[in-house]
């Protein structure tokens, strides 16, 4: 059997084992082994597979992802992330749609810190829907609005999805945390002006918030959502300055979160235990698929999949090239898991777009938007089912996809001012350093 042929038997095997719900990194390395193994010989596949995971662990950028997710179990954990949605509240209630437009602002603020899209949606689930559905928010809206949201996390840094994407193409991380930053605030005004318009067109959405909370408790609220404001400020602001790497504002954000959790009262050994049994198993999962990634990379690179994916785009402008992997990576995400689908494909698209002088910051942003939208598509979308098995039966999974549709929508016009206009994602890492 020719290479290219072990090559793709190789990609419907993966496919396969994932199907059957054998752990992505896993099956990705086990894939990778045997598939050396029947190019070069079992040397070869030994000699491999110890050599990669040793220089992978070794890598330095690696040591982000476990400062990022203290990081954010220690602000989950010590309660910094409460009261983000009714200090939101205070200024977005009175707008058509505010409680929806207020977990939107919330979300991005709460997706700051855990950097993950599950986490955010699971967390507002319990807090923002709840209320909306008692104002008599119509539980489309309601429901769309919070899985949506959610997904600013992977797009809003820091980002543990933006740190696989470096560590797979060999970009900067802090470059990368930079670009997401307007993108990400364009998105979340986006659905907040299309939250607003809705409610205006359609009083019956979501109708008028009564605000009964006290000059007291409103400032209650304000004190009580400062601390991650302020951490995410000097992480985000250090990166932008040049005075910290990705891995040391990471250190920097885990120390300012249990600096405030001691000044407040909330640091102590339970909760400090358990965010670091938490960190430890998420640093492991991760560390785990990783450690597959990059023996895939390899047994794709030998089995000149790369070569003939170059052949087969041959011809084809830069940007049809672009478009047309958009429009592949947003048919994977309706089925497959959002790391999955950055695994499988990015060691065969980044010779690619290297040789199309494709700037792979920019697609970077393009990749972590197109799998927010995996996030939220029917019919494997996470988020959705994580509202889901939050709320039971007070509602349905086509009421939660009938309303992200509309989020859906504005996703795609996002991405394709992404697409049409570079120097959205650019503009800003343009700027660091001056």
């Amino acid at each position: 059997m020719e290479r290219l042929e072990i090559g793709f038997v190789g990609i419907f095997a993966i496919l396969a084992l994932i199907g059957i719900r054998v752990p992505i990194g896993v099956a990705m390395g086990a894939t990778a082994f045997f598939g050396i193994w029947a190019m070069m010989g079992l040397g070869a596949a030994i000699g491999i597979s110890k050599a990669i995971p040793f220089n992978l662990i070794g890598d330095w950028n690696l040591s982000a992802i476990p400062m990022f997710l203290f990081m954010g179990f220690v602000a989950v954990e010590a309660g910094l992330t409460r009261g983000l949605f009714g200090a939101a509240r205070i200024f977005l209630a009175r707008i058509p749609g505010g409680l929806a437009s207020s977990t939107v602002f919330a979300s991005a603020l709460f997706g700051a810190a855990s950097g993950s899209s599950v986490a955010t949606s699971a967390a507002f689930s319990r807090i923002a829907i709840p209320e909306m559905l008692n104002s008599k928010y119509n539980p489309g809206l309601a429901t769309g609005s919070v899985a949506a949201a959610g997904t600013l996390a992977a797009l809003i840094p820091p980002s543990v999805l933006m740190i696989v994407y470096c560590l797979l193409v060999d970009s900067s991380i802090n470059t990368l945390f930079i670009a997401g930053v307007v993108p990400g605030i364009l998105t979340a005004i986006a659905f907040i002006v299309m939250i607003t318009v809705r409610c205006m067109l359609n009083p019956n959405l979501a109708p008028r918030y009564v605000d009964t909370t006290s000059a007291a408790e409103k400032w209650a609220l304000i004190r009580d959502a400062w601390p991650l404001p302020v951490v995410t400020f000097v992480v985000m602001g250090g990166i932008f300055t040049g005075a910290f790497t990705a891995t040391e504002s990471g250190a920097v954000g885990a120390f300012l979160a249990c600096v405030i959790a001691a000044v407040r009262g909330k640091l102590n050994a339970p909760m400090l235990k358990r965010a670091l049994v938490d960190t430890a198993s998420g640093t492991s999962a991760i560390f785990m698929i990783v450690l597959g990634a990059a023996l895939f990379a390899r047994f794709v690179a030998l089995a000149t999949i790369p070569t003939w994916v170059m052949g087969f785009f041959d011809g084809y402008e830069t940007m049809t090239i672009v478009i047309l992997v958009c429009i592949i990576l947003v048919v994977m995400g309706t089925f497959m898991e959002e790391i999955s689908i950055m695994l499988l494909t990015m060691p065969v698209l980044v010779p690619l777009l290297n040789s199309h002088g494709v700037d792979l910051t920019w697609f970077g942003i393009l990749v972590i938007k197109l799998m927010t939208i995996g996030l939220i598509s029917p019919p494997v979308g996470m988020n959705v089912f994580v509202i889901k098995s939050a709320l039971g039966d007070r509602v349905t999974l086509n009421q939660i996809f009938a309303g992200v549709t509309w989020f859906i929508v504005v996703d795609l016009f996002v991405l394709a001012a992404l697409i049409a206009f570079p120097q959205i994602s650019l503009w800003l890492p343009g700027m660091m350093g001056r």
